[in-house]
């Protein structure tokens, strides 16, 4: 049944993070229309909303029985970079709302077109920090395990 279960949402995850991949390319090409367009920003605006709903989810189903567990399993020594990894997993979750709530703060289109640039810079900074901590989590786990193989004599 535990393995049922954890397919189920190895599955899950492996759904939530496609689906943020695909959202993150769409939010890349809305950013590029943007500028002071409505319709553009209503569009970033759905983006946005959608990916603070299922990076929490996300997040849930990777903190099941523990983040990045089988990595401390292996080498304890590491929390360190876990616990690292684990804030700014959340700073990036915090930062995407604040990002969100200027935006809306913002949707009159007079202020929109003086905060358009800002916001597109600073959309697209978020983007590139949440790819390189997705990168890391990935390169963590291969450190880990590839460490735990060594090399053959």
């Amino acid at each position: 049944m535990a393995r049922r279960n954890s397919s189920i949402m190895n599955g899950a995850l492996e759904e939530i993070t496609a689906l943020e991949y695909i959202l993150m390319g769409d939010l890349l090409d809305l950013l590029e229309e943007a500028d002071g367009d409505v319709g553009a920003w209503k569009w970033i605006s759905e983006v946005l909303d959608t990916l603070l709903k299922t990076m929490p989810r996300e997040f849930e189903l990777q903190d099941e029985g523990g983040y990045l567990e089988e990595v401390l399993e292996e080498h304890p020594n590491w929390q360190g970079q876990v616990r690292n990894l684990y804030q700014e997993r959340c700073t990036l979750l915090v930062n995407l709302s604040d990002l969100r709530m200027r935006m809306q703060d913002s949707i009159p289109l007079r202020q929109m077109r003086q905060i358009a640039s800002e916001l597109r810079h600073e959309l697209r900074d978020w983007i590139t920090s949440y790819i390189a901590h997705q990168r890391h989590e990935r390169r963590i786990v291969q450190d880990a395990f590839n460490n735990d193989i060594g090399a053959a004599d």
